[in-house]
């Protein structure tokens, strides 16, 4: 069961979550014109009287733009001003991840974006591992990715995560723990709700923009920790058949954080993941505010 947080941001006010209720003729309700954003909160396992956030700033600016597409004004400030409010209101003691989203809040039956009242709510909720830290098993998805000339994939829109949980219910239902996606043009895109990673001798590899991925923000982490590590990195294509024999995959996003592949379809994957363990050390010491030549990434709410 979830654990909701009691507090939520709802038409303009903080009020408590059993009573943050929508319409059942909501617009965004029938055709998928919303966007969301999720980031993660920790207690500072150093301060317990203080709550870090990861790359706030980032987060706040990428459900901006993703507002734009459905012709919403909605300001990177005026998203982190609520956030942090929101978190200060909900005196949290535990791991957590907020969700803000933005959508067609009318009750208009055209499917359309302009004439259309929009707003912007945020919830969060308690949350451990997302997928397990000691790795998970994939299978290549019958359903490929939507193609950005059809549908605005630089942003997060609801209504494009339909692939997602067809994708990821049927890779459950035949017995692995993610899917993994192919673009239009067959090669490897991203997973579920994940980017992806491949490390083929002792190089880090993941599918570029041009491949109809979202523009995740753990990431673009990963990316800037690698080339501060020496790890060489390249975004381009990746065929199906190198996942099989690559020597290290991982995926990647706020929920998932670094989580290690251990098999695809039937090909088992090495046990030893130095750049995946690497990568994901480095990382968990960045968001714990260990490290403090990235302290700019991490936010920092008295609690």
């Amino acid at each position: 069961m979830n654990n909701f947080l009691p507090i939520v941001y709802f038409r303009n006010q903080f009020i408590p979550f059993e009573d943050a209720k929508i319409s059942i003729a909501t617009h965004a309700l029938h055709y998928g014109t919303g966007a969301f954003g999720g980031l993660r909160g920790i207690i500072d396992p150093q301060n317990p009287q203080q709550v870090l956030l990861f790359r706030l700033d980032n987060h706040c600016q990428r459900l901006s733009n993703s507002a734009k597409f459905l012709h919403y004004d909605l300001p990177a400030d005026k998203i982190k001003n609520i956030i942090v409010e929101f978190v200060k209101k909900n005196n949290i003691d535990k791991s957590f991840y907020i969700r803000p989203f933005v959508y067609t809040s009318d009750l208009g039956l055209a499917p359309r974006l302009h004439n259309i009242e929009k707003e912007f709510f945020v919830y969060g909720l308690e949350l451990g591992d997302y997928l397990s830290p000691d790795g998970v098993t994939c299978r290549i998805s019958s359903w490929y990715r939507q193609e950005d000339r059809s549908l605005p994939l630089r942003g997060k829109i609801s209504g494009a995560y339909i692939t997602s949980s067809l994708a990821k219910t049927e890779a459950v239902e035949s017995g692995f723990d993610e899917a993994l996606l192919m673009n239009s043009q067959g090669k490897i895109c991203e997973a579920s709700g994940m980017n992806v990673f491949l490390v083929r001798n002792g190089q880090l590899i993941t599918p570029g923009f041009d491949q109809d991925v979202l523009e995740g923000i753990t990431r673009d982490s990963i990316l800037t920790l690698a080339k501060d590590l020496g790890i060489p990195t390249i975004e381009r294509s990746v065929d199906k058949s190198e996942l099989f024999i690559a020597d290290e995959v991982f995926l990647s996003g706020t929920a998932a954080k670094i989580t290690p592949v251990k098999r695809i379809e039937n090909y088992q994957l090495p046990e030893s993941k130095p750049i995946t363990e690497k990568l994901r050390d480095k990382l968990i010491a960045i968001t714990e505010n260990r490290d403090p030549n990235y302290q700019d990434w991490v936010y920092i709410i008295p609690n």
